[in-house]
């Protein structure tokens, strides 16, 4: 699933590739990734300007003229694909959109994805966006937003990061290396950290994720062009590396059950 870097990178592509251009249309192919009929939707976005790309937790925001806004959530994952006018667009997509010179944009969801038409001013309407906290990467996410967070949560730490309304955008690939690079359990409630623990997961959360945005995103995902990205086995630490040597101190890296997901830790780096 892509998670906050991915998301990133789509959306500086998009914003970049798209804004200034008209839409002309939609080919929807499958109506369930939409929250309107699809005469509806389609009737709504035509002749509307792309004025910007921006992301949102697990979400590609674009703003349109008009007072609209376009969401688009990958779902599991996706190959969101730009088409240059004239040229051909990948196969089984789910909605297309189709612009007035010709360019295209195509979604083709692994499983159910989503691509979302709100009004601007009734974005807190959205069921499925209206309660994303803000995400590591905007202004707002503070240490003082992520102290106040965790001081108000009994909860586990990595519950904590991976709960969208409390912080969106992380998932559980990035959050592995996160909290070994803070040297903290994943198991450790959030109310338990200590000032200069809490100091430590605030780097770790900038320095893992904007690594992996300048590493283009996970091997596994591909952009808006299709290009991979360059996040692989040998960046990670200790995230799927169960039995290896801990990068830090040489103790066999562990996997754990927490709660409905697996972690992987370092048992002397990381004590619970």
């Amino acid at each position: 699933m892509p998670e906050l870097p991915e998301i990133t990178i789509l959306a500086q592509q998009m914003g970049q590739q798209l804004a200034g251009r008209r839409l002309e249309g939609a080919d929807v192919v499958q109506e369930k990734c939409l929250n309107l009929p699809k005469d509806a939707f389609c009737s709504a976005i035509s002749a509307r300007v792309v004025v910007r790309s921006y992301p949102k937790g697990k979400w590609v925001f674009t703003e349109l003229d008009g007072g609209y806004h376009l969401l688009l959530n990958l779902g599991m994952g996706a190959e969101v694909r730009y088409h240059a006018p004239g040229s051909a667009w990948q196969p089984d997509y789910q909605v297309g959109l189709r612009f007035d010179d010709g360019a295209g944009l195509s979604c083709r969801f692994w499983w159910l994805g989503y691509v979302h038409l709100m009004p601007s001013d009734r974005l807190s309407e959205h069921k499925l966006t209206a309660g994303l906290a803000v995400s590591p990467l905007d202004p707002a996410f503070t240490l003082e937003y992520l102290a106040g967070v965790l001081s108000k949560s009994r909860t586990a730490v990595k519950t904590v990061l991976l709960d969208q309304r409390k912080v969106a955008g992380i998932g559980n690939v990035y959050v592995q290396d996160i909290l070994f690079r803070a040297g903290l359990h994943p198991l450790r409630p959030g109310n338990g950290l200590r000032l200069r623990e809490v100091e430590r997961l605030y780097d770790s959360i900038h320095a893992q994720l904007e690594m992996a945005i300048s590493k283009h995103g996970l091997l596994y995902e591909r952009d808006l062009y299709g290009q991979e990205g360059g996040f692989g086995m040998e960046e990670y630490l200790v995230a799927y590396k169960e039995g290896k040597p801990c990068p830090v101190c040489g103790t066999t890296i562990a996997k754990i059950r927490t709660g409905s997901t697996a972690s992987y830790i370092c048992p002397n780096c990381q004590v619970l």
